[in-house]
């Protein structure tokens, strides 16, 4: 298996480009199920997890082009063909389940095994259920061949409803969203995800021809059409990509311009850096993050839907706080197993106790260099970062979990100064 090598860094400096958001393209690419007309997105991010989503929209039927150089992708689902996900796919990907929306409105059919992902903590699909019962589709679950769980939905032309979700979840409001675009009536969905990749997908949607007000607050209206068409959109810049290399500057005491991004989607990081002593200002349509001005300080973090402080980037501010003076304390309260990396920071000597849903930072460490793992993708992004400041050298495996959600991570930070490569299968991974 691949690994990432890291040496100590000097100051990272220098502008780096965000790419798309993967959490953004994901839904974009379900949602083209919903229309037999070609759809193209621009400023696709070219990640695993989206080549899984473009494998598994060609398993559907649908006619699925990629421009690499481009950060293009184009898709024409004509005709549907087949609307079972396979286990392969979805055990590849947990997002795969927001394909279940638009193939039951769109085929009248869909369904799935329970989906896969980063093993970061219990995140059923009830909400999604829920959802899609109450627009009128029949649901069960039952066990496949090999025994294993397995979602079906079936349903006429779906009916408009209201409902209230227990929570806010991202999945679940954009698999409602998609699925009510072509329900009969409205749809009223209250306490739905607000994240900016739901106000990404509604106007797509928008765009297709259908009717969301909403997004973004806390309740959103779709009023249902009886056909949707194609569309162009480009993707929105990914937040959290923009958050770790925030964390990057940070970390190594650096200063770096972060372009191609929204400074309002990462507020909370922004608020936090500047509590610990970062000099952050907007600049040249993104961020400067600039921690050379003196000794940075700790902080404290509690996790929360946004607009709150994100869950993904917990994993990297944690790596940071590990290296300033002071105490901090971080309290996750979105993913309940969302702590896997504890284990692995304080093999480079990180120091941090976990109680539960909380972990205890003395500050202050001296990192140094291990063979550590990735348990996630975030996890992975904190330990890269780790490794940056870490006396010695760090070997992250499992780097497979990274590439799911960052693209040319390693060429990105080589080109702001970071000491660190990829070695191969076969390579020498001493």
């Amino acid at each position: 298996m691949c690994k990432i090598h890291v040496d100590k860094s000097e100051r990272l400096e220098g502008t780096v480009q965000i790419s798309g958001s993967k959490n953004a393209v994901l839904p974009l690419l379900a949602a083209t199920l919903l229309t037999d007309e070609p759809c193209e997105l621009g400023g696709v991010p070219m990640l695993r997890d989206v080549d899984v989503m473009c494998r598994l929209l060609r398993f559907f039927g649908a006619k699925v082009d990629e421009d690499p150089a481009a950060a293009r992708i184009s898709v024409h689902a004509g005709a549907i063909t087949a609307n079972i996900a396979p286990p392969e796919l979805v055990k590849a990907m947990r997002a795969s389940i927001v394909a279940m929306g638009p193939l039951i409105a769109r085929t009248g059919s869909a369904g799935a095994p329970l989906p896969g992902g980063c093993a970061i903590g219990d995140r059923p699909i009830d909400l999604h259920i829920k959802g899609f019962r109450s627009l009128g589709a029949n649901v069960e679950f039952c066990d496949n061949e090999d025994g294993k769980g397995f979602v079906r939905a079936e349903a006429g032309r779906l009916k408009g409803a209201e409902m209230y979700l227990d929570f806010a979840s991202v999945g679940a409001t954009e698999n409602i969203m998609m699925a009510a675009a072509l329900a009969e009536g409205t749809t009223i969905i209250e306490n739905p995800a607000q994240e900016p990749e739901i106000v990404d997908l509604a106007n797509f949607l928008n765009k297709m021809g259908a009717r969301i007000r909403g997004a973004g607050t806390d309740v959103i209206r779709i009023d249902g059409v009886e056909k949707l068409h194609g569309a162009e959109h480009t993707v929105i810049p990914d937040r959290i990509e923009a958050g770790t290399f925030m964390l990057a500057a940070a970390i190594t005491g650096g200063s770096v311009q972060i372009e191609n991004m929204l400074p309002n989607h990462v507020v909370p990081v922004t608020a936090k850096l500047r509590e610990t002593g970062v000099y952050v200002r907007e600049a040249f349509g993104g961020l400067f993050v600039d921690a050379t001005r003196g000794a940075l300080r700790a902080t404290d973090i509690k996790t929360l839907p946004y607009p709150g402080f994100p869950t993904d980037v917990q994993p990297q501010f944690m790596a940071f706080l590990a290296t300033v003076e002071g105490a901090s304390t971080i309290i996750e309260t979105v993913f309940e197993n969302r702590f896997m990396h504890i284990k692995e920071l304080n093999r480079m000597n990180a120091g941090i106790v976990e109680e539960g849903r909380k972990a205890s930072l003395p500050g202050g460490a001296s990192l140094k260099g291990a063979s550590v793992r990735a348990t996630d993708l975030r996890a992975g992004a904190a330990l890269i970062l780790a490794g940056l400041a870490a006396e010695g050298h760090t070997t992250v495996s499992d780097v497979h979990h990274v590439d799911r959600g960052y693209e040319n991570l390693t060429e990105k930070l080589t080109k702001i100064g970071a000491k660190i490569s990829r070695s191969n299968p076969g390579a020498d991974d001493a």
